[in-house]
């Protein structure tokens, strides 16, 4: 009891000792959730995000449902909400209730998901999370980590109506926190490869004042999972309208990433403010796009695939946000 205080309070500024749990709320000003599910035979994608501020008021959250194929796009501001101080997990009202065994969304009588995670493949027990070393640094712009890797999912959803079962389907979540979002950022994912258990997730995001580009990158398969973090590996990062390419390198493998729309056009996703409930609609996101890994280890090639049902995502700075449509009224 007598480090709880100062631990708290450690935590508070987005840092967790090594051995610690990256994953239960940190109580920072925001705590981002994320869930993606995919349906390989149908290729369908869900994708859920709940984003939950603290400000002068009663904590608050954005959440928002969107799917491919066909657009859909949903998304509200809601309070009260709440980050699960004791591992991954949201509440958010009415609307939502999320963790790492499931997934209840309600946005109307014609946009729901109701999901159960089942044989879930989670972050192994290490030192550090997906950041490495840079975990335990207090005060960054943004923290990053994946939660379930792969999972089964079962249930429903309805979208504009639509009825549709998930079972089968995988599922992956994540966590980010911190002050707020970054000023740009990149983002990718997909397990939706031909080949059984691979799946890979990487995030970055600019620091103009140290002129640095920080990215990390998480890769699995068959059980086994490896991290690319600085500064025991080596990114670099290009950029181009729909289109992300990631050179990392570690002491015993190299990894190229190369993502683009390949067609599909992106959802425009809602950014939280911390502070007094506000969003901004600058986050462009692929649900269904198609992502080359190569992953070599000196000049034999150990895995090289295709997805075309990644997630890409890049980041409009704040000046560069799309006008906001308004939120959808709690149903």
């Amino acid at each position: 009891m007598v480090l709880r205080g100062p631990l708290d309070a450690y935590r508070s500024t987005g840092a967790d000792p090594p051995f610690g749990d990256p994953a239960r709320a940190h109580g920072t000003a925001m705590e981002g959730y994320y869930w993606r599910v995919v349906d390989a035979e149908a290729r369908s994608v869900i994708m859920v995000l709940c984003g939950v501020c603290r400000g002068a008021g009663e904590p608050w959250a954005a959440v928002a449902l969107a799917a491919h194929p066909g657009g859909f796009t949903r998304h509200a501001l809601v309070a009260p909400a709440a980050a699960e101080p004791s591992c991954f997990g949201a509440v958010a009202g009415d609307i939502l209730r999320g963790s790492a065994d499931g997934l209840r969304v309600r946005l109307g009588e014609d946009a729901w998901v109701d999901l159960r995670l089942r044989s879930p493949l989670l972050w192994p027990g290490r030192v550090f999370g997906a950041l490495g070393p840079a975990q335990v640094v207090p005060g960054l712009g943004q923290y990053w980590h994946p939660v379930v890797l792969a999972a089964r999912a079962d249930g429903e959803a309805c979208l504009g109506g639509v009825r549709l079962r998930l079972d089968g389907a995988t599922a992956y979540a994540e966590k980010n926190w911190g002050p707020g979002f970054a000023g740009r950022w990149w983002w990718g994912q997909s397990s939706a490869f031909p080949e059984e258990g691979l799946g890979v997730a990487f995030a970055g995001g600019a620091l103009p004042r140290l002129g640095a580009t920080p990215t990390a990158v998480v890769l699995w398969h068959g059980g086994q999972v490896h991290r690319f973090a600085p500064p025991l590996a080596r990114s670099q990062v290009a950029l181009g309208e729909l289109r992300w390419r990631v050179r990392t390198r570690s002491a015993r493998y190299r990894l190229e990433i190369e993502g683009e729309a390949a067609g599909s056009c992106p959802h425009v996703l809602p950014v939280p403010v911390p502070g007094a409930p506000k969003i901004e609609m600058r986050s462009e996101q692929l649900l269904a796009g198609r992502l080359a890994l190569r992953l070599s280890r000196g000049r034999r090639t150990l895995i090289d695939s295709v997805s075309l049902l990644a997630g890409l995502e890049q980041g409009r700075p704040a000046g560069g946000a799309r006008q906001s449509p308004k939120a959808a009224p709690r149903p």
